[in-house]
């Protein structure tokens, strides 16, 4: 069983500041966000998996070992956002919990929850669910900003 593709879903669907920017970089921020969505969803899903399972460890040794991995590509896009002008009050925060929400629906409609996390485990520690796996190209362009 293969959990969604959560990451390019929270890319569209995230509110947009509407400040007087560039609509390039209004999108970007947007795009950006979603880095800080997909943090919401390893640890939304690794909480609640580690407390349906048993209080199994290996959930939150993967969340931590994901958050070092990625620690890196969360503090670009913050300082990306800041750089293109910021983005809207409450914008990350939306970001986060449309990521908790969309992984946690995705769970509650998974057949086989047990395998829901094993599954998801999984993908955490092979890195599949890295920034830079789930997100390419946006990283690439927030890299390419950065070093301008």
């Amino acid at each position: 069983m293969r959990a969604p593709r959560i990451l390019t879903v929270l890319v569209l669907a995230l509110p947009l500041p509407v400040a007087a920017q560039d609509q390039a970089d209004v999108d970007l921020i947007g795009e950006l966000m979603a880095f800080h969505g997909s943090k919401a969803i390893v640890e939304v899903m690794s909480t609640h998996c580690y407390e349906t399972t048993g209080l199994d460890g290996a959930y939150k040794d993967a969340a931590a070992n994901w958050y070092l991995r990625n620690i890196g590509y969360l503090d670009l896009a913050d300082r990306v956002i800041a750089r293109l002008g910021g983005g809207v009050e409450g914008q990350q925060k939306a970001a986060e919990t449309y990521g908790g929400t969309q992984i946690m629906t995705a769970y509650n409609q998974a057949p086989d929850k047990d395998s829901f996390c094993r599954t998801f485990l999984e993908q955490v520690q092979s890195e599949s669910l890295d920034i830079d796996q789930q997100l390419p190209d946006i990283l690439k362009r927030a890299q390419d900003i950065s070093a301008s």
